[in-house]
């Protein structure tokens, strides 16, 4: 069988896996062999006869595929990580991360108020969160501090429990405008200068610079530079020695302004730069001290990921991977294969960064194929970004929000970012996910073959 020579293949990774996490290493590539090949005449073939069409069987797949074969008369008994297994082992590990809490679990990233409002806090456990985000790339240690304080103050006082999830800020890039207004007007075809260089002055064109100052000299020609979440898009037309000029190709935004301190995207770019930040390190002993898990902003590869295992030599935390690039979505299985050297981790399909550096048109189909992956890896899952965004800024959901919280009901947790009307989302999302449960197993999907699974299959064995 294909998926046993795939096993004997990369016996090596198996090897690494933490003993808890050996059955799911093995399922996760038992899953990548099936989706490395199209199986989607099979899938027509089956659904004819009456039997299980493959789909749906990310968690136990293997088992599935040998159920079938029973029924042929090839196979007596399945030998393998059996759908009930399946959910006892990610259920055993959402309780580790998450807590026993009511299906799914529902983070909230607290604001710099939360610092000093506790009935505030006290509102959003008896709304339904029980994981509080803290997120480091704002405040400092003293407003994280009494963030923490407060939510432990009011699960004690609610009896609710509640984990604390901390996230490393990792090198987020963002525009550096100087000048009284810090905001430059842009068209489709203006022309900018993006450097590294202070004194740089390039023919009167405008500059930018990034908080960043080694990213402008590893630009290519023909690469794309996305501007404040995509709203404006420009290409590298030229490669100077102190910089690069751009050209923009789209501006998307009502006010055509470019601001300072907005992100930036390079989703072309191949850069040098290390997901763990030297304010990330120091931000560490006090996430070990206090945090019940951490987020791991801009992973890409594994050696990112083997960077911050090795820092937490004295105290383990549980990491989440946050899915946020290109580079990140191709190396996922690589990833998870890391990470179960471990004996607990989770994954962040977060949507923010993914989308803009993918491109939106893709994401549908991004995001399930990284919840199919994780399925597979018995990886617990956390839905992240703008999870019904328009109610929480303004009251009211959107028909598209509501249909897309819906659909985070594939998820083991889901984010709510922050905003004045927190406590009515929860409760809403609440609402919406009872009523999806119901009915979600109900979607059959078509298993075309997978590009990460194809490449990562050959990368190994290359590799071996």
């Amino acid at each position: 069988m294909f998926m046993l020579q795939v096993e004997q293949q990369h016996s090596a990774l198996l090897e690494k896996v933490h003993p808890s996490q050996y059955n799911s290493a093995v399922n996760l590539l038992n899953y990548l062999a099936l989706r490395s090949t199209d199986i989607r005449n099979l899938q027509d073939a089956l659904h004819e006869q009456g039997l299980s069409s493959l789909s749906s069987s990310e968690s136990h797949i293997r088992s599935q595929v040998l159920a079938v074969l029973k029924h042929f008369e090839h196979i007596s008994q399945p030998t393998a990580v059996s759908y009930s297994n399946s959910k006892m082992i990610l259920q055993r590990r959402i309780n580790v991360l998450f807590g026993v809490a009511s299906f799914p679990s529902i983070m909230v990233t607290l604001k710099t108020s939360h610092a000093h409002d506790y009935l505030a806090v006290k509102k959003l456990l008896k709304a339904g969160m029980n994981i509080a985000r803290v997120n480091c790339a704002h405040d400092n240690e003293d407003t994280w501090i009494e963030m923490i304080k407060n939510v432990q103050q009011a699960s004690k006082s609610t009896g609710i429990a509640c984990k604390i999830y901390m996230d490393l800020a990792g090198p987020k890039i963002r525009t550096v405008i100087k000048g009284k207004k810090k905001r430059i007007f842009l068209e489709e075809e203006d022309k900018l200068y993006f450097t590294n260089n202070n004194k740089s002055d390039k023919d009167g064109l405008p500059i930018v610079r990034s908080n960043i100052p080694t990213i402008a000299s590893q630009l290519k020609e023909g690469e794309k530079v996305l501007f404040d979440d995509g709203l404006i898009e420009a290409k590298v037309t030229d490669i100077k020695n102190d910089g690069a000029q751009l050209e923009v190709t789209r501006v998307s935004s009502k006010k055509p302004y470019l601001k300072n301190e907005k992100g930036i995207n390079f989703p072309d770019s191949q850069l040098s730069l290390s997901a763990l930040t030297e304010f990330d390190r120091k931000c560490l002993p006090f996430i070990l001290k206090h945090a019940d898990m951490i987020g791991y902003s801009f992973v890409h590869n594994t050696p990112d990921l083997t960077e911050l295992q090795n820092e937490m030599k004295d105290k383990k935390l549980p990491i989440i991977l946050k899915i946020e690039t290109p580079e990140a979505f191709k190396n996922l299985p690589g990833l998870l294969f890391k990470a179960m050297e471990e004996e607990c981790f989770g994954v962040m399909l977060a949507r923010g960064d993914l989308a803009v550096e993918m491109g939106f048109e893709r994401m549908s189909e991004v995001q399930e194929e990284i919840c199919w992956i994780c399925e597979a890896a018995h990886a617990p899952l956390i839905w992240a970004t703008q999870v019904l965004e328009n109610m929480n800024k303004q009251g009211i959901a959107t028909r598209s929000a509501v249909t897309d919280a819906a659909h985070s009901i594939v998820a083991e947790c889901i984010l709510i970012n922050k905003g004045p009307h927190t406590v009515k989302v929860i409760k809403t999302l609440k609402d919406i996910l009872q009523r999806s449960s119901g009915h979600h197993l109900k979607k059959r999907f078509l298993l075309r073959p997978l590009q990460i699974a194809k490449e990562f299959l050959l990368n190994n064995e290359q590799q071996q």
